[in-house]
């Protein structure tokens, strides 16, 4: 992995003085990526539902010299992802990178949990994806020159996790999503590079507004160690710099981490040659609190 300096210098290289669309921009990876984005001379557009945080990144952005504005946009929306484009288009023209990164976490047995809350993670991780991707790459197609599709997976989308399965889910349908949007590119013969990005440990509030029933002790104490898990993670920045450097050099597979991820797909591998049945690790039984 190359040092921070040289991956920022790499993104600005690719991508300065183009426009990108990020989405759950106003924290979390969102953010990190948003702002290294600004960092290597990029015009912003932060999206998300969260209106206050949204506003102070981008003034957070201009502050430090960036060129950004926020839109507020709910991704469950497909109206509302059209105009999320238009707006960039309108502001700054061309739209080089579309980041699809908007998600939620739950915590809860399937069973359990609230068939609203299903369909919210459902909605957000998954259909606000496929509404971006759909959106932008026909924007980027009529034009016919370079542009760059990043959808947010996970490690999560190499394996699996009891008590977190609509997010799990969601992200293996993202990561198949956008293996198959890639092989479209290539026989449409589009110059678009798709990227799945699978984030490691980082630094976020993912699990601090995991959607949970506060009242179960179960979901309330995974919840507390899921979090804790991923405290001593990497930054919102490093992860934006390490993720912006793949999605730069074109890569399809883009980690936070690769050394954990290749440990994920190996792991995921083995268990599918070998047809296994589904496990309980030791680490499951630790977050579940075993």
């Amino acid at each position: 992995m190359a040092d921070e300096s040289s991956i920022t210098m790499d993104v600005r290289e690719t991508f300065e003085g183009k426009t990108s669309v990020i989405t759950g921009a106003a924290s979390g990876i969102g953010e990190g990526i948003a702002r290294v984005a600004a960092e290597a001379g990029m015009k912003v557009v932060l999206a998300d539902v969260a209106e206050e945080r949204l506003q102070r990144v981008v003034k957070d952005i201009r502050s430090a010299g960036g060129d950004a504005i926020g839109v507020v946009t709910d991704v469950t929306d497909r109206d509302a992802i059209e105009n999320l484009a238009d707006v960039a288009e309108d502001r700054y023209g061309e739209i080089t990178l579309a980041v699809n990164n908007a998600g939620i976490e739950s915590i809860g047995f399937s069973w359990e949990i609230d068939p609203a809350t299903w369909d919210r993670v459902i909605d957000i991780n998954l259909r606000g994806v496929i509404h971006g991707t759909r959106s932008f790459a026909r924007r980027m197609i009529s034009r016919g020159t370079e542009g760059f599709i990043a959808n947010l997976s996970s490690v999560g989308g190499l394996g699996i996790m009891p008590t977190q399965t609509p997010y799990i889910m969601s992200k293996h349908a993202i990561l198949s999503f956008s293996e198959c949007v890639y092989l479209e590119m290539q026989f449409a013969e589009h110059p678009i590079h798709v990227s799945a990005v699978l984030p490691s440990s980082v630094r976020t509030r993912i699990f601090d507004e995991a959607l949970t029933d506060r009242n179960s002790g179960f979901t309330e104490g995974q919840r507390v160690r899921m979090a804790q898990a991923i405290e001593h993670g990497l930054t919102i920045e490093e992860a934006g710099r390490r993720i912006l450097a793949g999605i730069a050099a074109r890569q399809f597979w883009v980690s936070t981490e690769p050394e954990a991820t290749a440990a994920f797909a190996a792991q995921r591998a083995r268990y599918l040659e070998e047809l296994r049945p589904p496990a309980l690790t030791q680490e499951m039984r630790y977050l579940l609190g075993e």
